[in-house]
């Protein structure tokens, strides 16, 4: 597999910014007012599923979930994190990380319940500022 031929599906593009590059996934910030919610999405095309890593690759990833887990619960601390490979409408592989709590916006359904609400410019920014500082952290 090759991570020099890597596109991003438009609509991961679109809807989350860039927070880091780690040695297998980019970590990616939702634009999602309601959440702290990350996506880490392999650097590879044509991946749908986490079988369709090799077994270090998987070791990795588990690995770099850890981190991001680590990460936003640092900055967003939260009940409980809702992981998720689901796939059903962006087929490129990705792992959502969402920080949620009890009696927030969507509790207990998923995080996409309900419409969507982008964060506004400066808390984008902030987000994504203390989430670098974050995930660069020793851990």
């Amino acid at each position: 597999m090759n991570s020099e031929a890597f596109t991003l599906d438009p609509r991961l593009a679109a809807d989350t910014r860039l927070l880091a590059s780690l040695p297998l996934c980019d970590v990616r910030l939702m634009d999602y007012a309601r959440y702290g919610w990350l996506v880490l999405v392999p650097r590879h095309d044509g991946l749908g599923e986490i079988a369709d890593l090799g077994e270090d690759e998987q070791i990795t990833l588990w690995r770099e979930v850890n981190l991001a887990s680590r990460a936003l619960r640092a900055v967003m601390p939260c009940d409980k994190l809702n992981l998720g490979a689901l796939g059903n409408i962006v087929r490129q592989l990705h792992l959502h990380v969402v920080a949620r709590c009890e009696g927030d916006a969507g509790w207990p359904c998923g995080a996409g319940y309900g419409q969507r609400q982008p964060l506004a410019d400066a808390e984008l920014h902030e987000r994504m500022a203390t989430l670098r500082q974050a995930l660069a952290a020793p851990g």
